[in-house]
């Protein structure tokens, strides 16, 4: 960089510690004090920064504060922006969940890993907290001003402590227009394990309203976040529903055994128990002429998929499956289960503990970790889908439906706010409250099961026959527009 460029940014990065000092150590001042302070250097230093050139306009950044492997929308908008020939580097966190293919392949991708940065580890939490997000506030000003001049950046909220305020204050010095997608609100996903009345909480929410209002544009999930948006925060945004990539179909019958049979090697839920190789618990490869077919006898396969957070109790699905084979036991003509949850997270090693205590006859219990390929090819070939979501602002979709829709798989939600948005209950699939609704609702899609003719095949089909846009029209219709905006502005 230039020695005026390092200087610039210097003195950015003193001038948002200022604001953010204030931010936590004096609450009450912290809305005049980080606007007077930010606001000063930023008025100070843009033309230094600001180098555009002729591919200015084409170049983007999408931010993620968190894994990009677990951020599937915002992989979707850089392969977006990439078919429409933006040059995207993609900023966040490398772990142990890659990238889908399809993004690790785009010649016009760069995925720019940051470190997941922590706090120091002695004294209170709260210098835990303060000092990691300090830390993260210098990463994120290093990263984002040594980068070329981007026509804008296009941030993931939640997590936006501190992305927000050093995206926002980045655009500002460079000319650059900030996009918020607002998946949900972070303070409420904070408040599930803190409390809304704790006093970190209360700091996230006052950093949300102040510093959320300062992008140029913004994009939320759901109609609900927007009229909450617009209610509640003064800011306007468009809404852009989640919808399934292209990936997310029925899986065909030879697709389906050969994942069977993949998953057998490692899982013996999915093994036959006869000798033959050619067969699988669901399916069998007939040799004289290639062909597979579902097995009669077949147990239903049931997924459901998670990332084991506080958002997500799953002792009412263990709960449900546990009366299920009560009834089972006592005689019920019902199919035996094997019921699949993916994902990785925190609470996952709790609950497969619970999983590992249960002795069933009937149901069976695996949570596999599937490569990003297999995933939707696991959900074409099941039967049902469960989520147990729960919005912590009540404003969210959880986007496991949205790919399950996606293959024509009906579903069973708990119910939460907003999920009408998506859900059609006894359309598309069931909503419930509790475990005692679930384990009715399970029996009685699963009665005439494996027959078409039932409940099942019936929300099967009407899912056929409602399929919507996927995502690259609907991105096009309702994000591209906007892009162009920032284009010519």
């Amino acid at each position: 960089m230039a020695p005026r460029c390092a200087c610039a940014a210097v003195c950015a990065g003193l001038g948002l510690i200022c604001g953010l000092f204030l931010f936590f150590r004096c609450p009450g001042v912290a809305g005049t004090g980080a606007a007077v302070c930010l606001s000063a250097v930023a008025g100070l230093v843009p033309l230094w920064l600001r180098r555009r050139d002729g591919g200015t306009e084409r170049r983007v950044c999408v931010l993620v504060l968190g894994d990009i492997g677990r951020s599937p929308r915002m992989q979707y908008h850089a392969l977006s922006l990439s078919k429409h020939g933006y040059e995207v580097t993609f900023v966040g966190f490398v772990g142990e969940i890659k990238p889908h293919p399809d993004v690790l392949r785009e010649e016009k991708i760069k995925i720019l890993p940051i470190a997941e940065v922590r706090g120091v580890r002695v004294g209170p939490k709260i210098l835990t907290y303060v000092t990691k997000v300090m830390t993260q506030c210098l990463q994120l000003l290093f990263v984002l001003l040594r980068m070329e001049l981007q026509s804008f950046i296009l941030m993931q909220n939640p997590p936006g402590l501190p992305g927000i305020a050093v995206a926002w204050f980045v655009c500002v010095l460079r000319g650059s227009r900030f996009i918020i997608d607002w998946h949900n609100y972070g303070y409420t996903i904070m408040s599930l394990s803190l409390g809304l009345k704790h006093p970190v909480v209360r700091l996230a929410k006052w950093y949300e309203h102040f510093f959320g209002p300062l992008a140029t544009h913004n994009l939320c999930v759901t109609n609900a976040m927007k009229d909450d948006l617009q209610k509640n925060w003064g800011i306007r945004a468009t809404t852009l529903y989640d919808r399934p990539a292209s990936v997310f179909r029925e899986t065909p019958l030879k697709q389906q055994h050969q994942l069977f049979r993949r998953l057998a090697d490692t899982y013996p839920q999915f093994q036959h128990t006869g000798s033959d190789v050619e067969q699988t618990a669901f399916s069998v490869r007939h040799v004289d002429d290639d062909s597979v077919t579902l097995r009669t006898d077949r147990p239903a396969l049931l997924i459901s998929s998670t990332s084991w957070t506080e958002d997500e109790d799953f002792s009412i699905l263990l709960k449900a499956l546990k009366e299920y084979e009560a009834v089972v036991k006592g005689g019920a003509p019902l199919p035996s289960l094997v019921c699949v949850i993916t994902g990785k997270g925190p609470q996952k090693e709790h609950y497969r503990k619970l999983i590992d205590s249960l002795r069933f006859q009937h149901v069976q219990i695996c949570t596999p970790w599937l490569e990003a390929q297999d995933y939707p090819v696991l959900l074409g070939s099941s039967d049902l889908g469960v989520c147990l979501h729960m919005s912590s602002s009540g404003l969210d979709l959880p986007m496991k439906v949205v790919d399950m829709f996606g293959c024509c798989l009906p579903v069973c939600a708990i119910n939460f706010n907003c999920l009408h948005e998506l859900v059609k209950h006894e359309e598309n699939g069931l909503v419930f409250r509790d475990w005692q609704q679930l384990v009715d609702q399970l029996q009685s899609l699963l009665s005439d099961f494996p027959s078409s003719d039932g409940r099942l095949g019936s929300f099967r089909r009407n899912l056929r026959a409602s399929r919507g846009q996927r995502w690259d029209d609907n991105w096009d219709q309702n994000v591209l527009p906007l892009i162009r905006r920032c284009d010519r502005l």
